[in-house]
């Protein structure tokens, strides 16, 4: 069973994300060596779904960073994997989920890294 998102990294800019679809799902940002900063998801009160979210990323981070998703109409639970698979490898959430996240988020315990 695969928990991780291993899906490859695409560049943040507007025509890749011009390019995604406007679907409910879960979607990862990092700088440009690959270091995830943000965890995020797009549920059913998002705007055109993962494109607008990504859009919205876009704007606020500008350009150098890159993203993956994954489309999930269980958003909410993968976010809340995602986040805690996050935490279990590095100590932590990604700084800019310091105040994007779970009220409560449980954790994993001892897990073997895939790959």
């Amino acid at each position: 069973m695969q928990l991780r998102l291993n899906k490859p990294w695409e560049e943040l800019t507007p025509g890749a994300v011009g390019r995604v679809t406007a679907t409910l799902g879960v979607f990862q940002i990092a700088d440009a060596a690959g270091r995830v900063l943000y965890i995020g998801y797009a549920g059913g009160k998002a705007p055109f779904g993962l494109r607008g979210r990504l859009g919205e990323e876009l704007k606020r981070r500008g350009p150098g960073h890159r993203f993956r998703l994954e489309v999930n109409m269980q958003y909410l639970t993968r976010w809340q994997e995602l986040l805690m698979l996050h935490q279990a490898d590095h100590g932590a959430l990604p700084d800019g989920n310091a105040e994007d996240r779970p009220r409560r988020l449980g954790r994993l315990g001892p897990w073997p890294k895939e790959g």
